[in-house]
């Protein structure tokens, strides 16, 4: 089906509006074999608050994008290679329901749709791209994964030393290793995460030792526990447990 889409007028037409939406400042998205397979609007979790983002889903990118005018025109475009992404589901906890992990080497995070059967057919159809992209490259699915960023309005208190309170003096940080949310000595560190950026970037304290010991491997499970409420004590956590940007 796919195939029979990628060198149609209909298909083309769709791309191009696409582009369009984003204006100059997004990147050509047309390329040969490249389909558009569904879009919509998703809830995304960001750092300080959920907000809604318009995605697009192609058989081999994922983009998605702040919403200025609805199906008119769209900003800060984002595209994810789906050969590096993998899902994982959320269980519903109070108003956050239907959604889903989105998780790459580079970034990670949580989405919700309108209704259960919305979720499903984005998980489905993601997972049915990624699956046929890494059939036809003969890769394996991506293990490593950048860690989900715990919400600023999780935390009151530092998650490491449980004793900084958080005030407008005393800043919030993300450690970009586990995502937890830390206060300014906590997170004095930095490590290189060649997944992440070129050069070294904040991790906490404990996230660092674990490093520079190489007790901490790259890869990180995924961190649905959170997302259900449950997310363990910052102390309790093994060297296994488990970035949305700035501007989110």
């Amino acid at each position: 089906m796919v195939d029979r889409l990628a060198n149609s007028e209909a298909n083309a037409r769709r791309i191009g509006m696409v582009e369009s939406c984003f204006g100059a400042a997004g990147q050509p998205l047309t390329i040969p074999g490249r389909v558009l397979i569904g879009e919509g609007v998703l809830t995304k979790l960001c750092r300080k608050k959920p907000k809604a983002r318009q995605f697009f889903l192609f058989n081999d990118i994922l983009v998605y994008g702040n919403i200025v005018i609805q199906k008119k025109r769209y900003n800060k475009q984002h595209i994810i290679p789906l050969e590096n992404v993998t899902i994982d589901s959320i269980e519903d906890d109070g108003d956050l329901r239907n959604g889903w992990l989105i998780k790459t080497p580079t970034k990670s995070f949580a989405v919700y749709a309108a209704t259960a059967t919305e979720k499903s057919e984005w998980m489905n159809h993601i997972n049915k791209c990624v699956s046929d992209l890494l059939s036809k490259s003969g890769k394996v699915p991506s293990n490593e994964h950048a860690a989900v960023w715990v919400p600023d309005s999780e935390a009151n208190i530092c998650m490491r030393c449980q004793k900084v309170k958080f005030t407008p003096v005393s800043r919030r940080h993300h450690c970009r290793k586990c995502g937890f949310v830390v206060c300014g000595p906590c997170s004095e560190k930095r490590f290189l995460l060649p997944s992440q950026s070129s050069k070294p970037v904040r991790v906490c304290s404990f996230c660092f030792d674990l490093l520079s010991t190489g007790q901490l491997s790259a890869t990180l499970p995924n961190r649905s526990e959170f997302y259900r409420g449950s997310l363990q004590s910052p102390r309790n956590l093994s060297d296994e447990d488990d970035d949305d940007d700035s501007s989110d």
